[in-house]
């Protein structure tokens, strides 16, 4: 990043937002399969190395495998197949690439599923299965339990996302009414080995969560599973209630299928926001890390942090950068468009008032909010009387959950394609000392 602190006390609009949009390019670059696989490699097995993933990530995951692993073994053959979420490909000789519907999953989505399952079928003892699995897994991969439709699991995850349920709650459901996620895909492959390889997305970054744990043990159970549809009011379908009430777990730590497996979390929310904070450091501004597993409502957070950075404003020397990473919820009310980083930021937004001297930036660094084309937004004090102009009201916008619109009437919104790497959300906030 270039040196940008000297021109922190003219606190031009254009400065901070290429600034911070830099700090953003910055903590998703570290993060990013290319500088995270080549240095991974395991020897090469007696018998097939075949390679399986899935997640938004996992196309450009099997692109760096498949270029570390023919620069280093140019004679040992490699296979497989990922799927990753519609225009998220990257381009491979051996590995095949699929693709599918994010965040609702399609007849796509059931397809690479049981190709994938299919696939590890009669694999033996001198066999090497390499999994690939970052977030959005769990609707690319999408094999239905016996007894359930894949309409009744797509209209369970949409009434997941509509309440606000976190991701551990809607990755517990979804495990317990998969035929590939929970372990079981490592149990199919078993007596191969399996090394499985993960980019987080995940607050507290526990493996098994991360696109539902297809080649993991679960902890969790199905009367887990249908404590939290009862606890959101969410309707389920009789055939729904019968696998789950049958109370057939997924396998378990300890099962046999495991013994012979490792697994790794190559990256996480922690390294995209250490690679934020060094890169801030290094041109003198103090940094506060809130974390990376905040969750809760996106707005409520916004409006919290938003009070966090007036009052730290107050007394302050030099420029202060607030970071944090998670992921937070959105309870849909309205009809609007918008994801939750871009609500996050109408909450933030709206609680500042244009104060000076404070910008703000929010993405998801896999480049799509929500389901639309951005990867979050971007603001300054300016954006308020911007905002005046153009007849805006934040709260209206927000008892709307239209976020999206209101920042692209401000021609705000960060529009980056997609990342191909995914582990959440990051949010940096820069305040800098009041002025005369």
């Amino acid at each position: 990043m270039n040196a940008l602190s000297p021109l922190f006390s003219s606190d031009r609009p254009d400065t901070m937002r290429h600034w911070l949009t830099r700090l953003g390019e910055t903590a998703v670059t570290a993060v990013h399969p290319d500088s995270l696989l080549p240095d991974r490699l395991p020897t090469p097995p007696a018998g097939r190395t075949l390679v399986v993933g899935a997640g938004k990530a996992a196309a450009a995951m099997a692109a760096a495998l498949e270029r570390a692993w023919q620069a280093r073994y140019p004679d040992a053959p490699l296979e497989g197949l990922v799927v990753t979420r519609y225009g998220h490909g990257a381009e491979c000789r051996d590995i095949e690439v699929l693709e599918a519907s994010h965040p609702m999953p399609d007849d796509l989505s059931e397809r690479a599923a049981r190709r994938m399952l299919e696939s590890v079928e009669g694999l033996g003892e001198d066999d090497l299965v390499i999994a690939l699995i970052s977030g959005g897994g769990s609707a690319l991969m999408t094999l239905p339990a016996p007894g359930v439709g894949l309409d009744e699991k797509q209209a369970l995850n949409k009434a997941l996302l509509r309440c606000g349920a976190p991701i551990r709650e809607i990755n517990t459901v979804r495990r317990h009414l998969s035929a590939i996620k929970g372990g079981r895909l490592a149990a199919a492959a078993h007596p191969a080995r399996v090394l499985t390889w993960l980019i987080s997305d995940v607050p507290g970054d526990e493996a098994s969560l991360i696109a539902s744990g297809p080649t993991l043990p679960d902890a969790t159970t199905p009367a887990d599973a249908l404590a939290i549809l009862e606890r959101h009011g969410i309707e389920i379908s009789p055939g729904v209630r019968r696998h789950l009430e049958s109370r057939g777990e997924a396998p378990r730590v300890g099962d046999d299928a495991f013994s012979r497996d490792e697994s790794e979390i190559l990256a996480r929310a922690r390294d995209a926001l250490d690679a934020a904070r060094t890169a801030a450091e290094a041109e003198g501004i103090d940094v506060r890390l809130l974390g990376d597993d905040l969750e809760g409502e996106a707005r409520e957070l916004g409006r919290a942090q938003g009070r966090m950075a007036l009052a730290a404003q107050d007394g302050l020397s030099r420029p202060l950068l607030i970071l944090s990473g998670g992921e937070t919820s959105v309870t849909v009310r309205g009809d609007g468009r918008g994801g939750r980083n871009v609500e996050y930021l109408l909450g933030l937004f709206s609680t500042l008032k244009g104060a000076a001297g404070i910008h703000a930036l929010a993405i998801d660094t896999d480049g799509i909010d929500g389901s639309e084309d951005n990867a979050g937004a971007i603001f300054g004090p300016s954006c308020w009387e911007r905002m005046r102009e153009l007849g805006l009201d934040p709260d209206d916008y927000l008892s709307r959950n239209d976020a999206y619109t209101f920042f692209d009437a401000l021609d705000d919104l960060i529009v980056t394609g997609p990342t191909r790497t995914n582990v959440n959300d990051f949010r940096a906030i820069l305040v800098l000392p009041r002025t005369s």
